[in-house]
């Protein structure tokens, strides 16, 4: 994909891609309330102050309500290596949607599992609900069958998974760096 920076690895390449599908003019600038849509396209799960410090630590100087791909690029390469706003692992979400459901029915309702949306930890706005729905309701019996719901949202590959390999090259090159013998200038 070509964006006019210079990328220098597959976890800049993953970045630089999910921001230019919010990037609507193609000047390598979003509108600042699209920082949270791109970390989420990342597979990132970000609490809304976790989101409002990426804007703030990634907002233009020059175009403020901003966020600039370079700027952008840095700081969510920094997070994601050090693993913040990791989504919680199957097993975890599996285990808390068996503690919702003590029937073990291996569902739940639209209207329960909305309400605690809705209502319940860092709740869901009417539109992202909306958004949720077409993924999480099974369309014949109307329920949120919880184990097909999980395996929907851990379809993408882990960006973790790449900002760990991008990570641990980094340290390599830099502990190769610190190897090479020091010229000295006489």
């Amino acid at each position: 994909m070509e964006v006019g920076v210079t990328l220098n690895n597959e976890l800049e390449e993953k970045i630089s891609e999910a921001f230019c599908i919010f990037d609507t003019h193609g000047d390598k600038y979003i509108d600042s309330r699209n920082v949270g849509n791109v970390l989420r396209f990342l597979g990132c799960a970000p609490t809304e102050k976790e989101v409002e410090d990426v804007i703030k630590a990634t907002d233009s100087v020059d175009y403020p309500g901003e966020a600039h791909l370079v700027k952008f690029m840095e700081h969510v390469s920094k997070l994601l290596m050090d693993r913040q706003m990791e989504p919680a692992s199957s097993e975890k979400l599996l285990e808390a949607f068996e503690t919702l459901d003590p029937e073990n029915k291996k569902y739940l309702t639209k209207e329960y599992f909305g309400k605690l949306m809705a209502e319940e930890g860092e709740p869901f706005t009417a539109e992202e609900l909306d958004a949720m729905w077409p993924v999480a309701i099974d369309p014949i019996t109307g329920h949120v069958p919880y184990t097909f719901y999980i395996n929907q949202l851990k379809h993408k590959p882990d960006i973790y998974e790449i900002a760990e390999v991008i990570k641990e090259e980094l340290a390599q090159a830099e502990k190769e760096k610190g190897k090479k013998p020091q010229q000295t200038m006489f």
